[in-house]
């Protein structure tokens, strides 16, 4: 059994706002931790140091194999640091690249995965990349997408939106716990408190509470305003855009949600995300 208890997600799903309630409820101080601090609780598994240090080059070199056969000594790395569990959020799809698997089991403890409605993950993601949202789509339709290797991220295989879901929760496992993003906004003390019996920590419900304050979308994005936010992408104006759920249904075209649709119902429709009017298409 491990210690390293993933946090993961497909990009743009949450898992900024679980890492902001997690390292707020761990530090449970009196003023909200820095958004720039959060890699003291949360480490993410792709920061380039540790492939750059075991391979000798910089991140920009690694391809998406080269990375691959790094991903389980950096993550067995990552859980030799500290004896107690650890959080470390992950983007890739528990899938296999060049033979490697993203995930390395022998030092996994348990996951959280989050997940959030594709309609919505498509605005989001094209504002992260700065890209149209009709690129976005397809690029989220795409099985075994993976990512290059930049300054401030390796490579990862994120595959198709459907994909990633299904490789992180098609099986039932009792060391996962899914939450829904948007059950996230409309419910967080029942969501978080979900979470934190999940990790079966012994913290009393004001200190949740403080936690779930302190990790705000508003307070998120003050910091950002103010001390800025090293996770933003260079093609975006803000990392925090606007952290509601349903605004594809002001911004998507029939003919956008139609493909999101075709492409991903029967992910979508096993956590509730079908829109009315295609609810008996799976």
């Amino acid at each position: 059994m491990g210690n390293l208890i993933w946090l993961a997600s497909y990009p743009k799903s949450g898992n900024t706002w679980m890492r902001a309630f997690l390292t707020n409820l761990m530090t449970n101080a009196e003023r909200p931790a820095g958004i720039n601090e959060l890699g003291a609780v949360a480490i993410g598994d792709s920061e380039p140091g540790r492939y750059e240090r075991l391979s000798g080059k910089v991140a920009s070199e690694l391809d998406a194999a080269a990375v691959a056969a790094l991903r389980p000594k950096v993550q067995a790395q990552i859980a030799a640091e500290l004896p107690s569990t650890r959080f470390v959020k992950i983007h890739s799809a528990m899938m296999q690249t060049a033979g490697h698997p993203s995930v390395n089991m022998q030092v996994t403890a348990g996951a959280i995965y989050i997940v959030r409605n594709p309609l919505d993950v498509a605005l989001s993601f094209a504002h992260h990349l700065g890209s149209t949202v009709d690129d976005v789509i397809d690029l989220m339709a795409r099985d075994n997408t993976v990512t290059d290797s930049t300054p401030v991220a390796v490579s990862e295989l994120i595959g198709s939106w459907s994909q990633h879901v299904a490789s992180w929760t098609a099986r039932p496992n009792p060391g996962l716990h899914v939450v829904r993003y948007e059950d996230m906004l409309s419910g967080p003390q029942s969501a978080f408190g979900k979470v934190v019996k999940f990790l079966q920590l012994q913290a009393p419900r004001p200190r949740i509470d403080k936690a779930i304050r302190h990790a705000s979308f508003k307070v998120l994005r003050n910091q950002e305003e103010r001390d800025g936010f090293r996770e933003r992408s260079e093609h975006a104006d803000h990392f925090f855009r606007s952290g509601k759920a349903g605004g594809w249904r002001d911004t998507l075209s029939p003919k956008q949600v139609s493909a999101i649709v075709d492409r991903h119902g029967e992910q979508m429709a096993r956590f509730g995300y079908l829109p009315e009017s295609r609810q008996g298409d799976t």
